[in-house]
């Protein structure tokens, strides 16, 4: 799996994102060609290589001509579906200005329509996020981790005036991931950064489990008032599925004992809906003697508020508790196991005893519904597909030279 962490000691910015997927590899072009693809005029992109503090980094700088700098979020949706960008890039992008869109809604207390961005609506803060989904696009990545993030204190100067550190957009963007404070007069993630992060990083912490290829760094438009490096690392590799891998998951629990069952499929629905890894629901002897049960939550840290939201909203619970914990993890993959009815979804499963494959529920519930046969005909079936596939010898003949 193609992984990328972002350690971001120094905060981030778009420019600081692009600047650090240049220095890891990305070829300028692939910026260019995104940037031309948008189809508006006066977006260039400048860069150049660097020393800070002895590091050789790259900076970054989007340029631009133009005066309106106020757009709203279907003025930038429009934009993008009138690009020439990739589908993947496109919805992307626009995934990060619709989060960007919530948080300033949520700050001006009025709705996503009625939002004009000021600072993100310029024509530089669109070439940054388009930027940046269009580079790590082209390099591949299927997991963007990134490390919890410094907040400064102090003031930043914003289309509504003076705006207190950490502004309100980034605090409404980061609901849910690790921060920690910093004694520093200064802004470090603006609301364009973390407007990246959120929607990007699948989750939050130390650098992941891999092998490094490449790493990069880039630099901030300005320079720290402690004198530490503004910059922000960027590491790529490879996490190869190995057996048991690791991973840190958050558990959030709670006790019920005056809840009716009768919810449960729609809380669970609405759990795994909302970013969870896995839920259940236990029974248990609780205080007094009465029955109750345990709910049991897995789910990423940038996932842990709005599954506590759901927990609290939708269930008798008037608390919660949560933990970190390692959890390890046989790789697998989705598979197409060729039965007498058809194809049939399932899933190969590496175990340190060989390859396991597993059929999947629904698609063998569908199977026995639309052939009336029985369900345990068609696990049946795939297990015998399964031992037919394994038996057949390897095709080791070449084909001879013309």
């Amino acid at each position: 799996m193609r992984t990328a962490y972002l350690d971001c000691f120094s905060g981030i910015s778009g420019d600081m994102f692009l600047g650090a997927l240049l220095d890891a590899g990305l070829p300028p072009a692939v910026l260019e060609d995104a940037y031309a693809a948008l189809d508006l005029d006066g977006i260039s992109l400048h860069w150049q290589r660097q020393m800070v503090q002895g590091i050789a980094v790259v900076q970054a700088t989007i340029r631009c001509r133009e005066s309106h700098h106020h757009r709203g979020l279907k003025e930038i949706n429009t934009i993008l579906h009138e690009s020439r960008l990739a589908p993947e890039v496109r919805d992307g992008a626009a995934q990060v200005f619709t989060r960007l869109a919530e948080a300033e809604a949520a700050v001006h207390g009025s709705t996503i329509e009625d939002v004009h961005f000021h600072e993100v609506g310029a024509l530089d803060a669109i070439a940054d996020i388009v930027g940046c989904v269009a580079g790590l696009h082209w390099l591949g990545i299927e997991r963007l981790v990134a490390s919890p993030l410094p907040m400064p204190r102090g003031w930043v100067q914003a289309a509504h005036g003076s705006l207190p550190l950490p502004a309100p957009a980034v605090l409404r963007l980061l609901k849910g991931a690790p921060v920690y404070g910093l004694d520093l007069d200064q802004e470090l993630v603006t609301p364009t950064g973390a407007a990246l992060l959120i929607t990007l990083a699948q989750s939050f912490g130390p650098i992941p489990a891999m092998q490094l290829e490449q790493s990069g760094y880039g630099a901030g438009s300005r320079e720290r008032s402690d004198g530490r490096p503004n910059l922000l690392r960027l590491m790529l590799g490879r996490a190869e599925k190995k057996i048991s891998e690791a991973e840190t998951v958050d558990v959030l629990e709670t006790h019920i004992d005056d809840w009716n069952p009768e919810l449960w499929p729609y809380v669970s629905e609405r759990l795994m809906a909302s970013g969870a890894l896995d839920v259940s629901l236990i029974p248990m002897q609780m205080k007094k003697g009465r029955p109750g049960f345990l709910l049991r939550v897995l789910c990423e840290t940038a996932a842990r508020q709005r599954l506590a939201e759901v927990i609290l909203s939708e269930s008798t619970a008037i608390g919660l508790r949560w933990r970190q914990e390692e959890r390890m993890l046989l790789p697998r993959k989705a598979v197409t196991v060729n039965t007498c009815w058809g194809p049939l979804a399932a899933k190969s499963i590496s175990t340190p005893a060989g390859e396991v494959i597993t059929p999947e529920y629904e698609a063998c519930r569908k199977i026995a519904e639309a052939q009336g046969v029985p369900l345990r005909a068609v696990y049946a079936e795939c297990a015998a597909a399964v031992a037919r596939k394994q038996s057949e010898p390897a095709n080791t003949q070449q084909q001879a030279p013309r």
